[in-house]
C-alpha cells in the first residue's frame, strides 16, 4: 500500500467494532432439502424463507412470507424448520436463550400450499421440536416434558413425560453440562414410522447447585432485583463431583406404555447421543465412560428394548468431541471419526458393526464431515492435509482414490446439496474475507454467490496491513508457528511494544489461515485497532492446540496450562530477540481458557511480560465442569499434582500488571475463579486490577458492555505499555 494512502488511513473506533463495521457479509440458515439440488434460506431482509437451486444459484420458490399468512399473523421470525416432505414448516418466533446452545420459543406450523399459520401449542413456549419422518406429528420439550402434536388430529396435544421438574428431572433436551460440553441441545428422536419416541432422561436430583446472583442493571433492566438481588440456582456438577444419572427410554405412540431401555452404562457414564435410522426397530445410543476414553455405540430395539453392541471406539487419553460430533448414520451405514492412530481419520462400520474401509491416509487431521453418498460410495470432508493452519475439501472414493475439490489455499468449508451433486464453499484467509462459490461435485466453480469486496475495500481504506506469518523452535525443541499485525507505519528501526492474542485450550486454532483469524471476530478488528495505537499483534499456537495430530495435542493431558503457558514465555523470549521489538514491553491476553493461561504465563516464573489482560478466566480446575475437564485431567482425586497446576497455587509468582474482567452471571466459568483468584493475589501482596459486568455471562455482552470491556483492555495496555 503508497505511503500516502497509510498516513490517509481512517481511524478504527471501538464503537465502530461493536456496531459491526468491519462484519463481513455471510450467507446463513442455509438448509440443503434432502434428496434434491435444492436449498432453503432466509432472505437478506429476514422476512421470507427463499428456496434457491444450487446449480443455477437462482430463486426457485418463496416457501414462506411474514406478511403473507392465513390465520395466525406475526411480525417477524427467527428461524424455521421443514418438514422432511417439503409441504410444511415450523417458524421460530420470541425466542430466549437459555444458556449456550439451548433456547425456548414460540413456534408456528406453516402450509406452504395454503399459507396457512397455527401456534404449535397454546401451552407456553417450546423447546427443540422434532418432526417425524413422515411429517405427521412434532414432538417438543416444555418444562422439562416431551409433548406430542399429531397433525391429523386436528394437532391434538399430548404430554409423554410427566416427571420432569427443574434441577430435577430433565427429559429430552440435555442438563448444564451436557449441553455445554458434547455439543448438542436435543435429547430425543422419533423412530423411524413415528410409532415410537425415544429419550434421554437426567435425573440431576443429586448433582450440587451454583447459583448467579442477579441484579437489577440495564440494558436490559430486571425491576424485580431494584432493592434486593436475586438468585439464579441451576445444576452444576463440578470436577470430580456427582454428574446427572442417565437413562434412555422409549414411548409407544398407539399404546402410550413406556419402557426404560437396556442400554449397557457404568454408574457414572455419559449418554452424549441418542439418533434415528431408517429401521423403525434400531435407534443407536453412544455411551461413554466417565473417563472419556472408551465410547460404544448400540442399535437399541425401541420395543424389546434390548441393545446390540455395533462399535467400541477405545483411544488414548480420551475421546475428541469432534469423534462424537462427526458421526454420520446413513441407511446402510456408520461413519466414525477417530484419532486412534495418531490423527483423525474416518472409519466406515456397515450396521452391523463390521468396518468397510478407512477414509484418510496421511499424517494430518481430517477436521470436518459432510456427508457420505451411499449411492456411489463417496465420503466428503475438510482437512488439514496441505499444513495445520488451511483447510480443504476432499472427497474420497469407494476404490480408495481421493480427490481435492478446493484449489485456493486459505481455509474452505463446504456444504454440500441433498444429493451430493453440488456444495456451496465458504473461502477466505487472513487477508480476504468470506467468499461463497457454488461449485459441482468436482469442484467445478459454477457462480459466486458473496465475494466480500466492498469489505476488503474498507479494511484497505482503514490501513489494515497483511497478517504476516513466522514459524520459530523453542529452548525445549518445539517448533511453534505463528502470525503478526504491524502497524501501518511499520519502521524496522524502532522498536514496537507487543501484545500477545493467544487462546490455547486443547484443540483449539488461532493460528488459521481464514479471516476468522484474529480476537473479537471480524478480522480481527480490534487487533488492528491495537496496531493502529503503535503496538505489534501476535498470535501464537502453543502445545495442547490443534490441526497438528494427536500427539501434539494431547501432550497437555492431566497437566493443563504448564506447557501452554511455557510456549506463551518461550514466544515473548523469541520475539524479544527480534530487533523491532521492545523485550521490556510485552503484553499478554485472553478470554476463558486464554484467560486462565495468561495468568499462568504471567507467573511461569520468567518475568518476561509486563502486562496482562484475562477476561473470563478458569483459575482452578475443580471449579470448571466435569465432562470438559476431567477430558483432560481426570477428577481431583485422581490428580492432585495436575490439579495444583493453576494460577491461584502461583500467585505469588505474579510478575506484570494485570487487568482481570468477570461477568457476574457468567454460568460456564464462575465468578468464584476470579474471586478466589483475587482474594490469593491479595494475600501474596500483589496489586492488580478487576473490572465486574453485572448481569453479563460467559460472553460479557449487551448493551454497551463490549464497547466498555474493549476500551478497558485497550487502555490497559497503552497506559501499562507505552
Amino acid at each position: 500500500m503508497a505511503t500516502s494512502n497509510i498516513h490517509s488511513a481512517e481511524r478504527i473506533t471501538l464503537k465502530a467494532i461493536q456496531d459491526g463495521t468491519f462484519a463481513a457479509e455471510r450467507l446463513s440458515g442455509i438448509k440443503p432439502i434432502a434428496g434434491t439440488d435444492q436449498y432453503a434460506r432466509i432472505s437478506k431482509d429476514g422476512e421470507r424463507v427463499v428456496r434457491f437451486s444450487f446449480k443455477t444459484g437462482k430463486q426457485t420458490a418463496v416457501l414462506f412470507d411474514v406478511n403473507h399468512t392465513m390465520g395466525a399473523k406475526i411480525d417477524s421470525f427467527d428461524g424455521y424448520i421443514l418438514s422432511p416432505d417439503g409441504a410444511k414448516m415450523l417458524i421460530q418466533t420470541k425466542t430466549e436463550r437459555i444458556y449456550r446452545r439451548s433456547f425456548k420459543a414460540q413456534y408456528y406450523i406453516y402450509t406452504i400450499a395454503s399459507t396457512k399459520l397455527e401456534p404449535l401449542s397454546e401451552g407456553g413456549p417450546q423447546q427443540v421440536p422434532v418432526w417425524s419422518a413422515d411429517s405427521r406429528q412434532i414432538a417438543f420439550v416444555r418444562d422439562n416434558n416431551i409433548h406430542l402434536i399429531k397433525l391429523l388430529y386436528d394437532n391434538a396435544e399430548s404430554q409423554v413425560t410427566k416427571d420432569g421438574k427443574f434441577n430435577e428431572i430433565i427429559n429430552g433436551v440435555p442438563d448444564w453440562v451436557n449441553e455445554e460440553e458434547f455439543g448438542h441441545n436435543l435429547s430425543f428422536c422419533f423412530n423411524a414410522d413415528g410409532t415410537k419416541i425415544c429419550w434421554i432422561k437426567y435425573d440431576e436430583s443429586k448433582v450440587k447447585s451454583y447459583a448467579l446472583q442477579l441484579f437489577k442493571g440495564l440494558r436490559p433492566e430486571q425491576p424485580q432485583y431494584a432493592d434486593y438481588p436475586g438468585l439464579y440456582t441451576y445444576k452444576y456438577p463440578k470436577a470430580g463431583q456427582d454428574n446427572s444419572k442417565v437413562t434412555v427410554w422409549s414411548y409407544d405412540v398407539k399404546s402410550h406404555q413406556t419402557r426404560q431401555l437396556q442400554v449397557p452404562l457404568d454408574a457414572d457414564g455419559y449418554v452424549p447421543r441418542i439418533k434415528p435410522t431408517t429401521d423403525p426397530n434400531k435407534i443407536i445410543v453412544y455411551t461413554l465412560n466417565r473417563h472419556q476414553d472408551e465410547m460404544h455405540l448400540y442399535a437399541v430395539n425401541p420395543s424389546s428394548t434390548v441393545a446390540t453392541l455395533l462399535i467400541k471406539e477405545r483411544v488414548p487419553k480420551y475421546v475428541k468431541e469432534e469423534a462424537m460430533e462427526g458421526v454420520i448414520i446413513g441407511e446402510n451405514s456408520i461413519l466414525l471419526p477417530s484419532d486412534r492412530d495418531g490423527y483423525m481419520k474416518g472409519y466406515l462400520y456397515n450396521m452391523n458393526g463390521q468396518m468397510i474401509r478407512t477414509i484418510g491416509n496421511g499424517s494430518y487431521d481430517i477436521t470436518a464431515w459432510y456427508g457420505y453418498d451411499e449411492k456411489t460410495g463417496d465420503v466428503y470432508y475438510q482437512a488439514a492435509a496441505l499444513n495445520a493452519h488451511d483447510r480443504q475439501i476432499y472427497v474420497s472414493h469407494k476404490n480408495g482414490k481421493t480427490d481435492r475439490l478446493t484449489q485456493q489455499q486459505g481455509w474452505n468449508v463446504a456444504q454440500f446439496s441433498g444429493d451430493y451433486q453440488y456444495f456451496i464453499n465458504t473461502w477466505s484467509d487472513y487477508d480476504h474475507p468470506y467468499v461463497y462459490t457454488v461449485r459441482d461435485n468436482k469442484g467445478k466453480v459454477m457462480s459466486t454467490l458473496i465475494d466480500n469486496a466492498s469489505l476488503r475495500k474498507k479494511t484497505a481504506d482503514y490501513g489494515w496491513t497483511p497478517k504476516e506469518t513466522f514459524s520459530f523452535t523453542t529452548s525445549e525443541g518445539v517448533k511453534l508457528d505463528g502470525w503478526m499485525v504491524k502497524p501501518a507505519q511499520f519502521n524496522a528501526s524502532k522498536q514496537y511494544p507487543v501484545i500477545l492474542f493467544q487462546y490455547s485450550g486443547p484443540g483449539s486454532q488461532q493460528v488459521i489461515n481464514s479471516w476468522n483469524a484474529g480476537s473479537l471476530g471480524q478480522g480481527g478488528a480490534f487487533d488492528y485497532y491495537l496496531a493502529q495505537q503503535g503496538f505489534i499483534v501476535v498470535c501464537v499456537d502453543g502445545r495442547g492446540t490443534g490441526g497438528r495430530g494427536s500427539e501434539f495435542e494431547k501432550v497437555v493431558y492431566q497437566r493443563l496450562g504448564e506447557l501452554e503457558s511455557k510456549d506463551q514465555v518461550e514466544t515473548a523470549l523469541w520475539l524479544g530477540k527480534q530487533s523491532y521489538v521492545d523485550k521490556n514491553r510485552i503484553g499478554i491476553w485472553g478470554w476463558s481458557y486464554g484467560g486462565f493461561n495468561t495468568l499462568m504465563s504471567m507467573s511461569e516464573g520468567r518475568g518476561v511480560f509486563k502486562a496482562g489482560v484475562a477476561v473470563a478466566p478458569p483459575t482452578n480446575w475443580k471449579f470448571y465442569d466435569t465432562v470438559y475437564t476431567e477430558r483432560y485431567m481426570r477428577t481431583p482425586k485422581e490428580n492432585p499434582d495436575g490439579y495444583a497446576v493453576n494460577p491461584i497455587e502461583r500467585a505469588a509468582k505474579l510478575h506484570g500488571a494485570l487487568l482481570i474482567c468477570h461477568g457476574l452471571a457468567d454460568d460456564n466459568v464462575h465468578p468464584q475463579n476470579t474471586f478466589e483468584y483475587a482474594e490469593a493475589l491479595v494475600q501474596a501482596d500483589k496489586d492488580f486490577k478487576e473490572i465486574y459486568y453485572t448481569n453479563r455471562n460467559h460472553s460479557i455482552y449487551g448493551g454497551n458492555t463490549r464497547n466498555h470491556l474493549m476500551r478497558q483492555i485497550a487502555n490497559f495496555f497503552i497506559d501499562e505499555l507505552k
